[in-house]
């Protein structure tokens, strides 16, 4: 009699990776799968980032998923992007959909994965003392969840309330408190224009200025929605084969190849339209790629805000003088918000904070700035900090840290050499796109190897650590045709001290992506090893 804890398949992770692995592998192969969440329901960063304004950067109509047809035709959309909460209501529809519930074990952290060589199994260790074993590991962990706390001096002495917003709790109250914001990423820029208008003072701490442009947000009117609906099959089409998978058409004129007034009424029309992708990737096809037309794009930006921000000394400390390089943000009213008579600026690159206080965050200059609410805006150890967070170990109980301790690595963001039957959804060097199309072409490619694996009577696959390496050369040297890794920014490791800066995506696109995943398999699934 089989063990019942054994199964074919576990997954790591309840958001759209995870939910859609378990799917696929139980409903199509009709193995037995069991999905593990550290947290208290589904809904993997969608669970988790309920801070006040949290917001998808991704059109609602294309922030979902594409494979069930019927779903995309019933369910509705009233705003031009999905909240958190629309988020999260639109996965758990989907799991009481496919009757997803069954199979997915809540509260359960899974700490501990050994492959075992003799028995050609995964052992799996939770936080509960259960053990369980698994022909096939999927970690479907997310790209933006293991939280990043700096190690500020003091912090543990702060008397007010201490938040991050990638673990926020219910019912924060803003009313007649002084706020502090450490940090003015996407997630920190979505913060301080929500909490500005309800708190009784905000400080934002900033490090680096933004380039950010107005996200666009508002309702859509029913015949929107129907005309979406109506143009789903073109409209999934057309995003397989694009760049960056946000639903519109990448611009193919250069920037420089238009006169100067031509390009002020592109990104004028770009800026009252809304987003960052589309700022970045709609109007011109190369400020990404050269320097004239990024310096464009930067004039632009820093002309507007000028224009916004009434102080002189605000303008010029929120004015970014580096390359717009990062990935793009987009907010209603950001630069707008400094205009406020309640909210002030701190630039800690000119005084840094020394140390946080009983009391607030204490800056080089001398100044406390006196707070009742701390809110950390720092971001994520990004792509494979969650890798670091459990005890993975695959062969001769190698430690993933330790394979990766010259930096995370990856063959086509998907499977890692010497970890047998390890199929990593958004793992390294993965593509930068919209992520639930990018989610689904992994999930799909991965469904189908282990099919063929199964298939053909095989106990293992993984890549060749030649593929590993190649796939890794690739990856840097599409990303050195760009100018993103000039810049500093998490998606090159830079918000995390002392993590080497290296490259974590693959940058050409997910049309690009997806003709290389279908090319190695013609090829006989050529880089992998079968045992």
């Amino acid at each position: 009699m089989q063990d019942q804890n054994h199964h074919d398949a576990i997954v790591l992770g309840a958001g759209f990776g995870g939910l859609y692995a378990l799917k696929k592998l139980r409903d199509e192969l009709g193995l037995k799968v069991r999905l593990f969440d550290k947290a208290s329901g589904i809904g993997g960063t969608w669970h988790w980032n309920r801070y006040p304004g949290a917001l998808s950067d991704t059109e609602s109509f294309v922030y979902c998923y594409s494979w069930d047809k019927e779903l995309l035709q019933e369910w509705d959309f009233s705003t031009r992007y999905l909240t958190q909460p629309q988020i999260l209501a639109y996965l758990e529809h989907v799991v009481d959909r496919h009757q997803l519930r069954p199979d997915i074990q809540l509260d359960t952290a899974v700490t501990q994965a050994h492959f075992d060589e003799a028995a050609n199994v995964w052992r799996i260790v939770t936080d509960r003392g259960e053990r369980f074993t698994a022909q096939f590991l999927v970690t479907a962990v997310g790209l933006l969840s293991a939280t990043n706390i700096p190690d500020i001096k003091g912090r543990d002495t702060f008397r007010g309330e201490l938040h991050h917003t990638g673990q926020w709790p219910a019912d924060v109250q803003f009313d007649g408190k002084r706020v502090g914001v450490i940090g003015t990423g996407s997630t920190g820029t979505q913060v301080i224009t929500s909490v500005a208008p309800l708190a009784r003072h905000l400080t934002v701490f900033q490090r680096s200025p933004q380039y950010s442009v107005p996200v666009g947000d508002g309702p859509v009117t029913p015949e929107y929605v129907a005309s979406v609906r109506r143009d789903y099959d073109k409209i999934w089409t057309q995003l397989k084969d694009s760049v960056v998978a946000f639903g519109f058409e990448e611009s193919t004129v250069p920037a420089m190849s238009v006169s100067p007034a031509q390009r002020q009424a592109v990104f004028e029309k770009a800026w009252a339209t809304g987003g960052g992708f589309r700022f970045m990737f709609e109007t011109f096809s190369d400020i990404a790629t050269d320097e004239q037309a990024n310096l464009a794009a930067q004039d632009f930006i820093r002309g507007k805000i000028a224009q916004i921000v009434k102080d002189p000394e605000t303008a010029r400390k929120l004015t970014p003088h580096d390359l717009y390089a990062k990935r793009p943000l987009c907010n209603n009213d950001y630069y707008a918000v400094y205009n406020r008579p309640n909210v002030s600026l701190v630039d800690v690159k000119a005084h840094p904070i020394t140390e946080i206080t009983p009391d607030g965050v204490k800056t080089a200059d001398g100044i406390e700035h006196p707070l009742d609410m701390l809110i950390y805006a720092t971001g994520f150890d990004a792509v494979d900090g969650n890798y670091s967070r459990i005890d993975l170990r695959g062969r001769q109980g190698l430690a993933m840290k330790d394979h990766w301790k010259a930096g995370a690595t990856s063959y086509l963001g998907v499977s890692t050499a010497q970890f047998p039957n390890l199929f990593m959804v958004l793992g390294p060097n993965g593509p930068f796109t919209n992520l639930p199309p990018s989610i689904e072409t992994q999930v799909e490619w991965i469904t189908e190897m282990v099919r063929d694996v199964n298939a053909q009577g095989k106990h293992t696959v993984e890549p060749t650590a030649a593929a590993e390496a190649d796939w890794t050369r690739t990856c840097n040297d599409i990303a050195h045709m760009t100018l993103f890794p000039r810049a500093e920014s998490w998606i090159f490791g830079a918000n995390i001290p002392g993590k080497r800066n290296a490259v974590y995506f693959y940058l050409a696109g997910i049309g690009a992506y997806r003709q290389k995943l279908a090319e190695v398999q013609r090829q006989g699934y050529a880089g992998f090893e079968f045992d």
